[in-house]
């Protein structure tokens, strides 16, 4: 797997965007991202449109044409960044990456509990096994 270049805060923004909407024009990102501005905080349209040209040279988006309007996409899946993050911060350890976020106490009761429940529902599917 080639080296993802690590997108900015605000391109990493943008993939939100590719990733929640799916392949999107400059004003569809532009309208999702204004949307999310904290109030009084600037955002230009030109901005947005340059930083997706930027994004597509460092590879993290790719465009087509559609009429006069570029549509934009994530190259890389929200999936495959996470695996890529996983593999460079945490060495694959996907146990090391859930520890740090627990010691950090970055993640409340409710949401462990959760994870319990994804844990256990990937258990059973491993066997095959459909009992409650």
């Amino acid at each position: 797997m080639s080296e993802l270049p690590a997108p900015t805060g605000r391109e990493l923004e943008i993939l939100k965007v590719l990733w929640e909407q799916g392949a999107s024009s400059v004003r569809i990102v532009y309208k999702h991202m204004l949307a999310a501005q904290p109030a009084g905080k600037d955002l230009a349209y030109n901005t947005v449109q340059t930083l997706l040209r930027l994004m597509e040279d460092k590879g993290l988006v790719t465009h087509r044409v559609e009429g006069r309007a570029f549509v934009y996409e994530a190259a890389y899946s929200r999936e495959q960044s996470a695996s890529r993050f996983l593999d460079r911060v945490f060495d694959g350890a996907t146990s090391e990456l859930v520890l740090s976020l627990i010691r950090s106490e970055r993640v409340p009761t409710d949401e462990l509990d959760r994870l319990q429940q994804l844990i256990n529902d990937a258990r059973k599917q491993r066997r095959g096994d459909s009992r409650p």
